[in-house]
């Protein structure tokens, strides 16, 4: 099969979609090397990803005028590129299809991370609305196939879009290689002292936004014994938890931090003690992931998509409720025995989102399209 990707989030984002992308990317190009995997971009980053286009499969636009209109290219006549390319299946990485695949008899799948732009329309701008609303119920309409990212995203789309539940398939997430590897001590001896962590500590890890909740956290262990460490890109709403850490004098228990490479956070999650995920809603939730191959106990909202991510063995609370979640935090600190099980038990767990296992879904569905 000659599989083509809108890569664009491939390239140019570090996080979220980017990752996913690029793991997905790489685990078919490793498990499933006799396809052709081409990627379109209407750019590259400075630097490129660091060992791409090994297999000289990366496209830019072909003509001046898409090069100077990439969205027009992207939506539209990207498909010249295709056909050209002898494309048989176009993957949108993160929820767009271009316009003219079915004339051109280009297969499509298309993968939708979430609806939270209609779950929480009050998180984002009306005209960022009105935009993903477009261009997801057009996916979702014209590809051959949709994939959502869990359970409760397929949910999503049967309810918001009236999409038949038959059309939907549900592949979960990877994560990177760096936290499938055991950390020896000496790795964390080094990361600490690099970076001055304390022994002990809470992790949480996600964009610092009002949905991850991390505000509800720092007030929920103010009053313990043991730091807090909080890593993720800021927003304005961090600004509200660093003016409340200095209200309280919290300086020397709540640290907000970002910067690091994949090898270093990955080395964190092994050296937490517990990881504390107390997002309101998610499309899946790979932080939990990270934390449940690093062997970190996780706490984290038991509605929604999180069960689906943490398993049987993480703990589940009210993600609104301080006193909840503080009780749930103290009561798996004091307990050896209960971490000792739900770190075995995650690693356990986490195995079901392996390369192997995930690359084998995405070419049995490459393949039924």
């Amino acid at each position: 099969m000659r599989i083509g990707f809108d890569a664009k989030r491939y390239f140019l984002n570090n996080t979220g979609l980017g990752n996913y992308s690029r793991d997905l990317i790489r685990m078919l190009e490793v498990h499933y090397p006799e396809h052709t995997y081409i990627k379109y971009t209407p750019k590259f980053a400075q630097p490129q990803v660091e060992g791409d286009d090994v297999f000289g499969q990366d496209r830019l636009p072909r003509t001046k005028t898409s090069l100077l209109f990439p969205r027009l290219w992207r939506r539209q006549w990207i498909v010249n590129d295709l056909k050209r390319d002898k494309i048989d299946i176009y993957h949108g990485l993160s929820g767009e299809i271009p316009i003219g695949l079915e004339k051109a008899r280009i297969k499509s799948v298309v993968t939708i991370h979430d609806l939270i732009f209609l779950r929480f329309p009050e998180l984002y701008k009306l005209v960022d609305r009105i935009i993903y609303d477009k261009k997801f119920k057009y996916a979702v309409r014209h590809a051959d196939k949709i994939v959502a990212i869990s359970q409760q995203t397929k949910e999503d789309i049967v309810q918001f879009y009236d999409i038949p539940k038959q059309k939907i398939e549900v592949i979960y997430q990877g994560c990177h290689p760096a936290f499938k590897t055991v950390k020896t001590e000496a790795d964390k001896a080094a990361i600490r002292k690099k970076y001055n962590f304390p022994k002990n500590f809470i992790l949480n890890v996600g964009s610092i936004e009002p949905r991850k909740n991390a505000f509800q956290l720092v007030k929920a262990v103010e009053n313990m014994d043991i730091p807090l460490v909080i890593i993720g890109k800021e927003t304005k709403y961090a600004q509200e938890i660093h003016q409340y850490i200095q209200q309280k004098g919290l300086q020397n228990k709540v640290y907000i931090l970002q910067g690091f490479t994949m090898g270093e956070l990955a080395t964190i999650y092994a050296m937490a003690d517990i990881f504390v995920y107390p997002s309101k809603y998610e499309g899946f939730g790979i932080p939990i992931i990270e934390a449940l191959y690093a062997g970190t106990p996780v706490i984290t909202n038991g509605t929604g998509v999180f069960p689906e991510a943490g398993g049987p063995f993480s703990c589940y609370v009210d993600p609104e409720n301080i006193e909840e979640l503080s009780q749930a935090i103290g009561t798996v600190l004091s307990d050896s025995d209960l971490r000792r099980k739900m770190s075995e038990q995650g690693r356990i767990y986490a195995q079901r989102f392996n390369d192997d296992v995930l690359a084998r879904q995405w070419i049995e569905l490459y393949q039924s399209v």
